[in-house]
């Protein structure tokens, strides 16, 4: 798989929890708000919500938000594509921001989310060890803002938890009212 964000256009995409998929879940915690019914495995990046799931998250791919010029050249030579051999561990952290955060003007957000926060320079401090894709869906009316995936070589995880607990430690986080971390390993066939 060689899905990348900003790449040639948007793409709806669903997550698909219950007894199906490529990926098998190893832990879940809420870390902020209420969290997910368990389920056993996840089908990732499908184009469609599946019928008889316990419960599917879905959004679009889209092009890179928040960023500068600078920022976007330095992420685009440096990338950490999906699907790697060794990247065996994924996680998706759905998330959505306060109504605080939503009636801020989009400089004011740009402004905690890098200036105060740092959260473009955390996240490239692991790559390419930590590969990640943003689904955005706000607009789409589900529980969250944004579908966060990670995909790292289990060996990385002590890593992808430091950056996660750099984050979670900014400004940005403080507005952070819903969040679940989902720990999956790739599902044996």
């Amino acid at each position: 798989m060689t899905l990348q964000e900003g790449g040639a256009g948007v793409r709806h995409v669903s997550f698909n929890a219950g007894n199906r998929g490529g990926w098998q879940l190893s832990e879940m915690r809420a870390v902020t708000g209420p969290g997910l019914a368990p389920f056993a495995r996840l089908e990732a990046f499908a184009a469609e919500a599946a019928p008889g799931a316990v419960w599917s998250l879905s959004g679009v791919s889209s092009h890179k938000r928040y960023t500068t010029r600078g920022e976007a050249a330095m992420m685009d030579a440096r990338p950490a594509p999906l699907g790697r051999a060794g990247a065996r561990a994924a996680a998706l952290i759905p998330i959505r921001k306060s109504p605080a955060w939503w009636s801020l003007a989009q400089d004011d957000r740009r402004a905690i989310f890098q200036e105060s926060s740092g959260h473009i320079s955390i996240g490239m401090d692991y790559v390419p060890r930590v590969a990640r894709f943003l689904i955005h869906c706000r607009d789409g009316g589900g529980p969250f803002d944004f579908l966060t995936w990670f995909e790292y070589d289990p060996a990385d995880t002590p890593a992808f938890d430091a950056m996660l607990a750099r984050l979670r430690a900014t400004e940005e986080w403080l507005y952070v009212d819903r969040e679940v971390d989902l720990r999956l390993v790739r599902a044996e066939a």
